[in-house]
């Protein structure tokens, strides 16, 4: 039998019709399951850049992290706006660094009661910088053994708000607590060959890991805030310091004024390197590769 032109167009129609309109129907399921699964993320606060990449790391695709401190900002002096404290209404859970970095916690904590804060701090000996005053050393991050236990309390915080999830949270914070044991051994392995072992960084940062690699941190700001700048009697106590220890690299930060570090390597006849204590540093930096950053030019403090 044969089908004229109208009845062959229709069936051809047909063909082709039906297999679009069910892609189309998968698709648009595909799509709808995708939003679900957005919407359907826990909203976590982070306080900073570390903490950010930490949390990220244990939480994965099931949470949805915003960084409270702009990125570019030093979070010693921070305080919370009206809009800060409006986001964490919206949120299940807020992680900080603790060890009193984030002095403004209460203020965003009393706008949502209910949030879990998740003190990554927590079962860390903290080390005390001013016995007047008890003022405790924040900078934890900067040890890649202590930020195991961070790590750690990150991935016991998800798992209480969300249960189900328990063993995807627990295999990504032992993921990337192999990670953090990979940067010790390079850190250790790179500076075992090293004949110096004091250093001069910007501020008062890497006490912990100074402790943890066996090195003796000094210091051209000497409290635990860099935006402190040195008087001219202090450049010269650290110059001349840095010249009884051999020291010829000075190290600077992203957020400091270069030219204070330059005037000591000048005086030394040595040159200026960054060693980042990742406290204004975007979000989009991986925090293995900025502490590998660290360990080169450490390195070439240590070794020339």
């Amino acid at each position: 039998m044969l089908l004229n032109i109208g009845t062959k167009a229709a069936i051809l129609a047909i063909v082709i019709f039906i297999p679009l309109s069910g892609y189309s129907l998968w698709a648009s399921e595909q799509n709808k399951q995708t939003v679900q699964q957005v919407l359907d993320r826990h909203k976590i606060l982070v306080s900073f850049y570390p903490i950010y990449k930490f949390t990220k790391a244990v939480g994965g695709d099931k949470v949805d992290v915003s960084v409270i401190i702009p990125s570019g900002v030093e979070p010693h002096d921070w305080e919370p706006t009206v809009q800060d404290i409006e986001n964490l209404k919206k949120a299940k859970m807020v992680v900080i660094n603790g060890a009193g970095l984030e002095s403004w916690i209460p203020k965003l904590v009393a706008a949502n009661p209910d949030i879990v804060v998740v003190d990554s701090s927590k079962n860390i000996s903290l080390m005390q910088k001013n016995e007047t005053k008890s003022m405790t050393d924040p900078h934890i991050w900067l040890d890649p053994v202590l930020v195991k236990i961070q790590v750690q309390n990150i991935a016991d915080g998800l798992i209480k708000i969300d249960p189900e999830n328990a063993d995807y949270y627990q295999q990504n914070a032992n993921q990337y607590k192999a990670k953090l044991d990979q940067l010790d051994s390079q850190i250790r392995t790179n500076l075992a060959s090293c004949n110096k072992k004091d250093f001069l960084a910007f501020h008062d940062a890497f006490s912990y890991f100074s402790k943890e690699y066996g090195l003796n941190q000094n210091t051209i700001v000497g409290g635990l805030n860099p935006e402190n700048e040195p008087t001219a009697t202090k450049l010269e106590e650290i110059t001349q310091k840095a010249q009884n220890l051999g020291i010829n690299i000075v190290f600077t930060e992203e957020a400091v004024n270069p030219q204070i570090a330059k005037v000591i390597a000048d005086e030394i006849h040595g040159k200026v390197l960054v060693l980042s204590p990742l406290e204004v540093t975007n979000i989009n930096n991986d925090y293995i590769e900025k502490m590998q950053n660290n360990l080169s030019n450490l390195k070439e403090a240590l070794c020339s």
